[in-house]
């Protein structure tokens, strides 16, 4: 090659090089970027932080940037006050209990059928609990990921030395308000330590989650028309629920990390509690430092049916006036969406229970354990009442949690605890629905 024909390689080199350089960084700048808030930690968080990084790493259009904020009213809080003012992110993740608070609020945007579609996604698509929860006066306003229930751990070894097992070395069927008290009884009386544990401190949820699924079994509904319906049923359920702790078949004040430890460690033989805590089980038996085989199953049926409280999580598009987004911004959200959707198995293994339908029926899924254990749970969820004032961290959940934990202790009777839960609720019941 002559000096000429080298000189003009070198140039056509160099062009090529620009060429590319400058392709990569149009491709760079047409990347669409999909800001996301969540409020999901420990293990959820780290799921859902997979599945962005997997997203990511699957195409070059858009990227998803996800940020953690405290969970519960803190989140909430935040979401409300960024959004209204046109300055909330282009996604976040909510609990479908908080819809009608959000929804009516003016802080999420509604998602269109076409949007859905445009993504190869359908309302049909999910199961219908959770789509029907997802919509407010007739137009969708979340895409549900999930629903976790209550349900009740058994330690296998303890629940065998109290004569709790069948010979199939599962738990004997439930049935019946007295006969779980007298499983947590007989499992306290028989292997010297507490039968039941559950979240019972100042402040706790779980009580309200137990007592509103004991209150549906007995189809007893809890508000209507700004004022409570359950007459004396809510006032006798937190009494049993009350003389499980006062005759010390479980321990008052454990916070949240303390009865989980409890059970965890082998100090109780049943642990009442939502599916999240299933992928620390599964860790701590793969692992070997479980040390006992363990159970799952739904709530039992204590009444006339089965309900048990769930939540559900789901992605919702903030309203962000003043700053709607494009067409192409919502077009990579619900790309991101679909592809949770459709890749939620992962999703799964942490416990909760699929609502994108086509995963949740499949055989995969349906043999999953421990899921499988717990799977009838998803025929009978309930959820909070409808209203601004109800769902996850909700204003009346704090207002349950400060007084309904008291009857516990004995500081109140299940009376006081009532009267005073209702007092002070009734403000919120009867007040309109904010617009934010």
């Amino acid at each position: 090659m002559g000096r000429r024909e080298w000189k003009l390689a070198a140039a056509l080199l160099q062009t090529l090089v620009g060429l590319s350089a400058a392709l990569a960084s149009g491709q760079a700048a047409a990347q669409l970027e999909v800001r996301m808030w969540t409020l999901l930690s420990g293990g959820d968080g780290a799921r859902m932080r997979a599945l962005v990084d997997d997203f990511n790493a699957s195409q070059r259009d858009v990227r998803v940037v996800s940020t953690t904020l405290k969970w519960g009213e803190p989140f909430y809080t935040k979401l409300i006050t960024a959004s209204v003012v046109g300055a909330g992110p282009d996604l976040a993740t909510v609990h479908l209990s908080r819809i009608v608070n959000l929804a009516g609020g003016g802080v999420l945007r509604p998602i269109a059928p076409a949007e859905m579609a445009a993504a190869g996604l359908q309302g049909s698509d999910y199961l219908p609990r959770q789509w029907q929860k997802s919509n407010y006066q007739g137009a969708a306003y979340a895409v549900p990921i999930d629903m976790h229930p209550l349900v009740l751990y058994y330690n296998k070894t303890l629940a065998s030395q109290a004569g709790l097992l069948g010979a199939d070395g599962k738990l004997k069927p439930i049935e019946g308000v007295n006969a779980l008290g007298d499983a947590f009884r007989i499992a306290t009386e028989r292997t010297g330590k507490p039968g039941l544990t559950m979240e019972s401190s100042q402040s706790s949820y779980a009580i309200w989650r137990l007592w509103t699924s004991m209150l549906a079994q007995q189809e007893v509904g809890i508000i209507r028309d700004g004022r409570f319906i359950y007459g004396g049923a809510g006032e006798a359920t937190l009494a049993t629920i009350s003389t499980w702790f006062r005759r010390g078949y479980a321990q008052v004040g454990l916070d949240y990390p303390a009865s989980t430890s409890q059970f965890m460690g082998g100090g109780t033989t049943f642990m009442l509690n939502g599916v999240w805590e299933v992928p620390e089980l599964v860790r701590a038996t793969r692992a070997g430092t479980l040390g006992f085989d363990y159970g799952i199953v739904p709530l039992p049926r204590m009444y006339a049916n089965a309900s048990t409280w769930a939540d559900s999580h789901a992605f919702a598009m903030p309203a962000n006036p003043g700053h709607a987004p494009s067409p192409q911004k919502v077009a990579a959200v619900m790309r991101f969406v679909a592809y949770v959707s459709k890749h939620s198995m992962g999703w799964a293994e942490g416990g909760h229970i699929p609502a994108y339908r086509p995963v949740a029926a499949s055989p995969e899924a349906k043999s999953l354990m421990p899921n499988a254990m717990y799977a009838a749970a998803a025929d009978n969820v309930i959820y909070d009442p409808d209203g601004w004032y109800m769902g996850a961290a909700g204003p009346l959940e704090a207002i349950a949690s400060k007084f309904m934990p008291a009857a516990l202790y004995g500081y109140m009777t299940p009376a006081q605890a009532m009267r005073r839960f209702e007092t002070e609720s009734a403000r919120l019941v009867r007040k309109a629905p904010p617009r934010y």
